[in-house]
């Protein structure tokens, strides 16, 4: 009995494993597939938007060097604003504690590039993509969007974003490779298998609120 029960763990093991891989493999050809003629890297091909929104992430990292996520993304985000490519930038982020601001961050650091400080707008509940692509529509009234940040994840939240009724474009930030962004490489995977989770389960944002004019 106790070899029946042990080779039935086996195969259910190997099951959950083909599932898993399975998952894994489709979700990321949805969504890459979905986004090919949506992501751009040249300024000049890009069409222009009102607004960019800036997916955050932290400027830091935990041995105190800064994060070139975080580096990459400031620049593609000044750089589409100098081009005239967007006439605002909304930066989407994490809030949750006094101590971790990542929509001030990127908003420091844009003044500094000579971005005026009216025309950035600050979404501290940007805590996951599809709350940020939520919010940038019900929150900040916007039915088109350029999104700032790595292809992958660009490549994640225009499917989101569509998913919502918004219409969308990427503009790729530098992307890392090698052990540095090995990483978070194998975290997209993942997190592209929860992106139709989510949308099974019809999950929502966190948290909503009081509309935000851009202006």
């Amino acid at each position: 009995m106790k070899k029946i029960s042990f080779l039935k763990l086996i195969k259910l093991s190997i099951l959950l494993i083909v599932i898993a891989l399975v998952s894994i493999y489709f979700s990321n050809k949805l969504i890459e597939n979905n986004a090919k003629t949506k992501t751009f890297t040249s300024i000049k091909n890009i069409p222009k938007n009102k607004v960019g929104l800036v997916l955050g992430t932290s400027k830091l990292l935990r041995n105190g060097n800064i994060n070139f996520y975080y580096k990459y993304r400031l620049e593609a985000a000044i750089k589409l604003f100098k081009s005239n490519k967007i006439a605002f930038i909304v930066i989407s982020g994490d809030n949750s504690t006094k101590s971790y601001d990542e929509p001030t961050d990127f908003k420091n650091d844009l003044i500094k590039a000579g971005i005026p400080a009216n025309k950035i707008f600050l979404d501290y509940a940007g805590f996951r993509t599809l709350d940020s692509v939520v919010r940038i529509k019900e929150i900040f009234s916007q039915n088109s969007v350029t999104i700032i940040s790595q292809k992958f994840h660009n490549e994640r939240a225009i499917y989101l974003a569509e998913h919502f009724n918004l219409k969308a474009v990427g503009f790729n930030a530098k992307d890392l490779s090698g052990r540095y962004g090995l990483k978070v490489q194998l975290r997209e995977y993942l997190a592209r298998v929860k992106v139709f989770v989510d949308i099974l389960f019809n999950i929502e944002p966190k948290f909503l609120g009081d509309k935000i004019k851009i202006e």
